[in-house]
């Protein structure tokens, strides 16, 4: 039986004494793709983001690897081997992309020492290779993805989280980003999405969850979710 990575059970998290996302729960399988989806404004990186230690929930437990990390800050959440690739990419503009995929490795023991890893990150994205030692600035929407994802990947992690990959690129880049995605899968890294393309999403994703308004309105397989109806109607195109 596939064991249960991460468990998030009655999560709220408030911006001042404004509560947007209210007593979610969710569990994240070892090895599956978990996906949230949602509308913008819907609470996906609010939750995302307080799990990887940049907000503080204001109630409830998030349980990894048998561990209570609510309370984590960002660096020992990132010791965890858990990597966020944030919404919006925020790559480091003034640095080169070498230098931005060597920033990612920090969080491992003994920080960047592995050509190995470099070499990985090269051989999923060979677009980087290309481009290595340009700033990161200068880099497309699309190779600024890639860069993030990248990034996140130097860590080592054991559970990738990524905010909104799709946002802001032309169709063919997201088409790229979702089947690097699915390579991924294919090697047991544990990845929790967030999306607001549902089709994509459930195309990739094991399990999904539907926010609205900070509240899980629906939740199973990716196949179940793909014939409901209210998600067909909704974020499906009926």
């Amino acid at each position: 039986m596939t064991e249960v990575l991460l468990k998030i059970d009655n999560f709220s998290v408030r911006y001042g004494q404004l509560e947007v996302v209210h007593d979610v729960s969710f569990d994240v399988l070892e090895g599956q793709v978990t996906c949230l989806i949602g509308a913008n404004g819907a609470g996906k990186s609010t939750t995302l983001n307080a799990l990887a230690g940049h907000h503080s929930a204001s109630s409830g437990t998030a349980a990894y690897a048998g561990k209570q990390i609510q309370l984590y800050r960002p660096h020992r959440i990132a010791k965890e081997r858990i990597a966020l690739v944030p919404e919006g990419r925020r790559v480091f503009s003034s640095l080169s992309t070498l230098q931005n995929l060597k920033m990612g490795a920090f969080p491992v023991r003994g920080g960047w020492r592995s050509p190995g890893d470099l070499a990985e990150v090269f051989a999923l994205f060979p677009e980087l290779e290309k481009v290595r030692d340009t700033q990161a600035g200068l880099l497309s929407g699309g190779q600024q993805q890639m860069l993030a994802i990248g990034r996140a990947l130097m860590s080592r992690p054991r559970l990738l989280i990524l905010d909104e990959p799709s946002m802001g690129l032309a169709p063919l880049l997201v088409d790229r980003i979702f089947e690097t995605l699915n390579a991924l899968k294919g090697t047991g890294v544990t990845i929790l999405l967030a999306e607001q393309n549902a089709r994509l999403a459930l195309r990739l994703a094991d399990r999904a969850y539907v926010l609205e308004l900070g509240h899980v309105v629906e939740h199973g397989s990716a196949g179940e979710l793909r014939d409901s109806s209210r998600v067909g109607e909704i974020y499906l195109g009926g």
